[in-house]
């Protein structure tokens, strides 16, 4: 079956700065939390960091050549916002500033429309050490502080933002587990956290409104369809709490500009509920974002009980599904669930897929090729649920394969391969691999055949 995409439809590529700059302390660039947790030892596979990562920092002129050939769109990036103001805030860095200008400069001389992700995950490690980082509501003046000069300065030719990539993550991961920066283990932190996340999201939003930008601004969260073990009540009960703190947890204060009641009082019951103030809920009201960005990799099949935590849940994998280099089943179907969802219960927001790809054992061969021919099915059949939530009236309107090249794929380090381009980490030398070959077509044909390959 061929399916057509609208003529408008945006593909793009999507990468983090952390996980492909490198010149993690060249150029005035100030260390940032990631650059600290990376280097303590057993937190990151093989004890890998991203010192030098895709070298992306002295190779970008390369990486536009590839994404123009590809035929690329627009690519999302994120700035380090260490390189730009290496305390976090007060004196500007100016070499990092010039980095960002000739990227962003680049990417408009080829053609390719510029999306910026303000913070995905490396937090000037002077406001750890300062006051704690996002535990700590300071920051979230530091934050609107810095993305207003980022406004002021790139402004004039980027006219998408997004804020921050995977608020869950930051909170959650890099404030309960413990396996993401800064490392702490504390869950009512994290739920702290949460709300300096938004805040700072909403306050930003505010901010470039006022300013005057004439572009658009949103956020991007990573999302999972939720579904129950079993019909059983108390696995429908764990599901919809897991669906409350994975999505609506984010969704609503982002979406409604209020916290959905049953996960406040759970985690006010449990935890205890984070300091959230009337003007800080009138703030989320008021500033509603443009677009939801949205990561979907594979969906969650929750039972109840049984879980190592608190939180008091398990999700279950499926032994008859197929499963990424990541052990994350492959569920096409769940984005499709997703967007038809997140549609009903949103009132139709502008979305744009952010993230979606898959890890694979990628083998380079002696031929220097790398067939894939997994990815490429992955991606089609992700992109085939995407063009029926279309269908159905969902507002997507992008779509960004993570991701353009292999990279650091933080605790995993450089183990796990998401890339269209295949990076050889000790040359550094990039390598097409098939599914970039299959995506150049996909975007000059503005279509995917589910028949031919």
């Amino acid at each position: 079956m061929h399916y057509k995409f609208p003529k408008t439809f945006i593909w793009g590529t999507a990468t983090a700065a952390y996980q492909i700059e490198g010149s993690a302390f060249e150029e005035g660039k100030g260390p940032s939390i990631w650059d600290t947790f990376s280097h303590i030892p057993g937190k990151i596979d093989s004890g890998d960091h991203g010192d030098v990562g895709c070298d992306h920092y002295h190779r970008f002129k390369e990486d536009l050549k590839i994404m123009k050939t590809i035929g690329i769109k627009s690519y999302r990036f994120s700035i380090a916002w260490a390189r730009v103001l290496p305390q976090g805030k007060g004196d500007i860095n100016q070499k990092g500033v010039d980095f960002y200008n000739r990227l962003i400069d680049g990417l408009i001389e080829n053609g390719i429309e510029p999306i910026i992700t303000l913070y995905h995950w490396d937090l000037p490690q002077a406001l750890q050490d300062a006051y704690g980082g996002w535990a700590n509501l300071q920051v979230v003046d530091d934050f609107v502080e810095y993305a207003s000069l980022m406004f002021k300065l790139f402004g004039d030719r980027v006219k998408k933002w997004i804020t921050h990539n995977e608020p869950w993550v930051v909170a959650y991961a890099g404030h309960y587990v413990g396996r993401h920066a800064p490392g702490k283990k504390d869950i009512r932190t994290a739920i702290q956290v949460t709300h300096h996340l938004i805040l700072s999201h909403a306050k930003t939003v505010e901010a470039y409104r006022h300013m005057g930008q004439d572009g658009q601004i949103g956020i991007t969260l990573n999302l999972y369809p939720i579904k129950a073990a079993s019909c059983s009540q108390e696995d429908q009960q764990a599901a919809l709490f897991v669906d409350g703190y994975h999505n609506r947890w984010f969704l609503d204060p982002v979406l409604k500009g209020e916290y959905p009641k049953d996960i406040w009082d759970y985690f006010k019951e449990t935890f205890g509920a984070p300091i959230v103030s009337d003007e800080d809920l009138e703030i989320l009201s008021k500033n509603r974002c443009d677009f939801l960005g949205v990561n979907y990799y594979f969906r969650k099949i929750i039972k109840q009980g049984g879980g190592k935590d608190p939180l008091n849940f398990i999700e279950v994998k499926p032994s008859d599904s197929e499963y990424t280099a990541m052990n994350w089943e492959i569920y096409a179907e769940g984005l499709y669930d997703l967007l038809l969802d997140l549609s009903k219960n949103y009132d139709y927001p502008l979305i744009y897929i952010t993230e979606n790809g898959a890890a694979f054992q990628d083998v380079l061969s002696e031929e220097l090729s790398v067939n894939d021919s997994y990815r490429i099915k992955f991606l089609k059949e992700h992109f085939k649920e995407a063009y029926k939530a279309i269908q159905q009236g969902v507002r997507l309107e992008a779509y960004y394969v993570w991701s353009l090249m292999d990279n650091f794929e933080w605790a995993f380090g450089y183990g796990k391969r998401f890339g269209l381009i295949y990076i050889d980490y000790d040359s550094k030398d990039r390598i097409w691999k098939d599914s970039a070959y299959w995506y150049q077509k996909v975007i000059e044909t503005n279509s995917i055949d589910t028949e031919a390959d």
